[in-house]
């Protein structure tokens, strides 16, 4: 069996990218066991992800003694290969103190972190101008495995998890929408508005906002339309409540990635980031969906752009009721 630890503590939407590394890597050679280093605010999810065999949970608040402390329990184990995904000095520092035959890690790492690889993968044809995905799956080749997503990103189950509250009363599952953004350039300011379209719309589904930072939405739609489950939203939870939508719409942010991973149609909102670059991936699934703000600002994206888009993509599905009322409900 072959011993393989990943380095890459954060952040959600980057994490996703390396399960579904992982997934593929565990598909092509079944016998590899991969451990995982993630940050405590993420361990959850690489906990729950079938691909992952172990966990060692970076705790960034301990300081020095804490970073030693797990280093430690690393150590415990001889590794055959370290995969540096992050690239950056703590990383690099992490790569450095574990016992591995081979320690790999990105060519394009920063803050000095390649001082402690053995060998660097190289970047993909289109050199930093590539998507993040196709950077990570440079590291398949280093296990003679081909650099493309194989095998189905997979979540064990949360025991005692009902989520049939989502859907509407004649049983139509919803459209979900995470509002809020870790970086305020990044965040879209039109959910509200948007989901009131959607709510009227004549279809009869809820939209549910979903998040682990509480939105506020004063004068939203009664219950029987919309839902709103910011500041109440698991990690662990996350795989199961994206899979039972129809839809994910959603800032440039990890659920629109885990979403994207897990094929339920996703409808990307891009500000300053390309989405060629970080966009749901592939972007020519089709089911990935995006739309970019004029020249980049969000604060020229409407909410009637996103909904044309968004019916467009539904294939002109006919409404009951006036997209976008003068009052509220």
């Amino acid at each position: 069996m072959t011993q393989l630890l990943i380095i890459k503590p954060s952040s959600l939407g980057d994490i996703v990218h390396g399960l579904q590394v992982a997934t593929s890597l565990k598909t092509q050679k079944p016998d590899l066991r991969i451990s995982w280093i993630v940050r405590d605010i993420f361990a959850p999810m690489v906990r729950a992800c079938e691909a992952i065999d172990r966990t060692y949970v970076f705790r960034r608040h301990d300081g020095p003694a804490g970073f030693m402390r797990l280093m430690s329990q690393v150590r415990e184990t001889e590794f055959d290969y370290v995969f540096d995904f992050q690239g950056l000095l703590r990383t690099g520092l992490m790569t450095w103190r574990t016992k591995a035959a081979h320690k790999v890690g990105r060519s394009d790492a920063r803050e000095g972190a390649g001082i402690f690889y053995q060998r660097k993968v190289p970047l993909p044809p289109d050199g930093r101008r590539s998507h993040a995905m196709d950077i990570l799956l440079q590291f398949c080749p280093v296990l003679d495995a081909i650099p493309e997503l194989q095998g189905n990103l997979e979540f064990k189950p949360v025991d005692g998890l009902n989520l049939s509250f989502l859907e509407s009363r004649s049983g139509a599952s919803p459209v979900v929408m995470f509002p809020d953004s870790r970086r305020a350039e990044k965040k879209w300011h039109g959910f509200k508005e948007l989901t009131e379209a959607i709510a009227r719309d004549g279809t009869g589904r809820k939209v549910v906002w979903a998040g682990n930072a509480y939105v506020d939405f004063k004068d939203a739609p009664p219950e029987s339309m919309f839902l709103n489950l910011t500041g109440n939203t698991s990690l662990v939870s996350l795989p199961t409540l994206i899979k039972r939508a129809c839809w994910v719409i959603c800032n440039d942010s990890g659920p629109l990635h885990l979403a994207a991973a897990l094929g339920v149609p996703t409808l990307g909102i891009f500000g300053p980031t390309d989405p060629r670059l970080f966009g749901p991936y592939p972007l020519n699934a089709p089911a990935n969906h995006v739309v970019q703000a004029p020249i980049g600002n969000l604060k020229l994206l409407t909410a009637k752009d996103v909904y044309a888009r968004f019916q467009k993509l539904e294939g002109g599905r006919p409404r009951t009721a006036a997209p976008f009322p003068q009052r509220g409900f």
